[in-house]
């Protein structure tokens, strides 16, 4: 039976995978803690960018959010994924699977890092292993990824990890300062780039 009638409820899809220095894994119970102190930690870096950072989370906000995240997992509706250092155990920062068509097999990757673990690669390095897990494990056709226009850090993440630039959707939101946006859209799609 091809992976296109199966209901993505009903697919084996792989919790945890790494790459080099990576463990790349889905939420569980009990990881607010760590998200927590990260997003603790980066929080002045994230709020420019994340519309979740605008107000630092408590730690009961930040295991709620696990949780949901762990269940949204588990329903194949969203397939967020926490990167931990595989070395010292420490947590990174996140990335996923989200805003997704099963239908035509499109995904869009997302991903933050934690400030002590920036410009260090990896976020490239789980862009790249995020991508291939999409390829491999999901049958992706699409694999996207957006950011604001003025987000140059984000954008080299994509560029670096051999995404191409479609294009610009001028005025397409409202920033975290309430100002419209640009965002890039980047992509590898099935034939072209994998």
């Amino acid at each position: 039976m091809s992976t296109d009638s199966i209901s993505p409820i009903m697919m084996s899809i792989p919790e945890r995978f790494e790459s080099k220095r990576l463990l790349i894994r889905a939420p569980l119970w009990g990881d607010g803690a760590a998200v927590n102190q990260a997003v603790t930690e980066s929080i002045e870096e994230l709020r420019p960018w994340m519309p979740w950072a605008k107000s630092l989370p408590t730690l009961e906000e930040s295991e709620a959010s696990i949780r949901r995240s762990r269940l949204q997992f588990l329903e194949r509706t969203d397939l967020r994924l926490l990167l931990f250092q595989k070395e010292t155990g420490e947590l990174v920062g996140g990335s996923g699977l989200h805003r997704f068509d099963w239908q035509a097999r499109t995904f869009e990757i997302g991903y933050w890092v934690r400030t002590s673990c920036s410009r260090q690669g990896y976020i490239t390095e789980a862009v790249k292993a995020i991508t291939k897990y999409a390829i491999h494990e999901l049958a992706a056709n699409r694999v996207e990824i957006r950011c604001d226009a003025r987000n140059l850090q984000s954008a080299a993440v994509a560029e670096r990890s051999g995404f191409l630039l479609e294009g610009i959707l001028r005025n397409d939101t409202r920033g975290i300062d309430g100002s419209l946006r640009d965002t890039r859209v980047y992509s590898k799609v099935r034939g072209v780039e994998f």
